[in-house]
């Protein structure tokens, strides 16, 4: 029996503050394969429009702080505000005039050229999973929920463009899944993959990429060409368009089963060991590395969620400078360098952000709790102007007073990356038409 799992739920190992569920299985007789699984099983290459030209196709790679990254601590710092503000870290120099970021970033402050900041993004709501549903879906839930309502950009950008080489997923989550990176009423299919587990174990490889050694393709083959003459009997009754979604699963799963493309990106081993040191020897820098792996493979989206940490109730400056600030700094610089040197700068977009910022005010605890207020946002590549800081918040980081950014504002720009319409409309499951996003408009000086 092959059993194609579609994308489950699946807490990260650093919970936040707020502290294998299977939801459909395909079950079909006979096909003899070992018991084959294929968790979260993917393939969205659904957008119905031809396959770009490799030179033209586009990427995105977002790192996700999970938590809530401290904006005060890393591209806003406010050296003239009270030390109950300030805190600990103090602004350095970086290789655009004028631009100054935290000391504890200096390899990005080297590269800032590459990179822009936007220092003006803000919503209003201060709770990890209805702040990470907005800023990852760009809509607004009215209750505290732990799975999307809405589609995230990753499923949408599945959904709308697919991979860009066909035996590859077109939305990937590195290394686990994201809390609120699935794709809601687009359907199962247009979930992400993931291997869930890390890229830094010396034993890292995804699990049923290849097919049993007693299952031979063709007989594989022959049995889909079954299966596909059976589920015609079903197809004539189906008026929800569910068959569709579970042709295109079960395809798709044979898809990768029978090619070695997924196996070739994912095999982060046949990197040079130098490279995996620059990028760091850790669960964010292998993530990164694997994830410049996969988009130069054919994928078009991937998100990373590894390090964790950055909900910094207590001890925030030990937390950010000994462990968070150095893994975080060489992996970005890392992946924008390396991107850069493969002719890739152009086609990727790298952007980071997290559900929200901190408060300007340091607690009792030496941390520094929800701030919704103002966040920085990250880009870098993609084809957007770089070299920049874009927008400012007031004296002590609370609010923008230039250029904000809205959720909508800093996902339509990916959008904008990506060649997606953010005004297109979906359908949700009581039929009623929602624009992919609620609000918003591309940031006009990245464009």
């Amino acid at each position: 029996m092959l059993e194609l799992t579609a994308p489950f739920d699946s807490s990260s190992r650093h919970r936040t503050c707020d502290g294998i569920t299977r939801r459909t299985a395909l079950r079909i007789g006979g096909l003899g394969v070992g018991g084959l699984s294929l968790p979260s099983l993917l393939r969205q290459q659904a957008a119905g429009s031809e396959t770009p030209a490799r030179g033209e196709r586009k990427a995105v790679i977002l790192v996700w702080l999970a938590g809530g990254p401290s904006h005060l601590d890393m591209y806003d710092l406010k050296p003239d505000a009270p030390v109950e503000i300030r805190g600990e870290f103090r602004p350095i120099t970086t290789s655009v005039p004028g631009m100054h970021i935290g000391e504890h970033l200096p390899l990005q402050a080297q590269i800032a050229d590459r990179l822009s900041i936007v220092r003006s993004a803000f919503h209003t709501n201060a709770g990890h999973g209805m702040g990470a549903q907005w800023m990852q879906t760009g809509w607004q839930p009215t209750i505290e929920v732990n799975d999307n309502i809405y589609p995230s950009i990753g499923s949408v950008t599945a959904k709308m463009v697919g991979a860009g080489d066909p035996g590859l997923p077109a939305y990937v989550n590195l290394p686990n899944p994201l809390g609120m990176g699935k794709a809601a009423y687009l359907g199962a299919q247009y979930n992400p993959f993931s291997p869930g587990s890390s890229p830094n174990s010396d034993s890292f490889e995804v699990r049923n990429l290849r097919l049993p050694g007693q299952v031979p393709e063709d007989r594989l083959r022959r049995r889909h060409g079954l299966l596909s003459s059976l589920d015609n009997i079903r197809r004539d009754v189906d008026t929800e368009g569910e068959i569709a979604g579970i042709d295109r699963f079960y395809r798709d799963a044979v898809e990768m089963v029978t090619s070695d493309k997924a196996r070739k990106a994912f095999n982060i081993q046949a990197e040079d060991d130098n490279l995996r040191e620059e990028y760091g020897r850790n669960d964010l820098g292998q993530s990164c590395l694997l994830a410049r792996r996969l988009v130069e493979a054919g994928v078009t989206f991937v998100a990373i969620q590894a390090g964790g940490g950055w909900d910094t109730h207590g001890n925030n400056f030990t937390q950010l400078k000994d462990k968070l600030l150095p893994q975080y700094d060489r992996a970005v610089t890392a992946l924008v360098k390396d991107l850069s040197d493969r002719g890739l700068a152009d086609n990727v977009l790298v952007t980071s952000f997290g559900e929200f910022g901190r408060t300007p005010k340091i607690n009792s605890g030496a941390g520094r709790d929800h701030w919704p207020g103002a966040m920085s946002v990250l880009y870098a590549g993609g084809g957007l102007k770089m070299g920049q800081v874009v927008g400012a918040t007031n004296s002590t980081a609370e609010y923008p007073t230039k250029k904000a950014a809205s959720p909508g504002c800093v996902l339509s720009t990916i959008y904008h990356v990506l060649g997606i319409d953010y005004r297109h409309a979906f359908y949700d499951h009581a039929r009623r038409p929602l624009q992919i996003l609620a609000e918003g408009r591309p940031i006009e000086d990245l464009i």
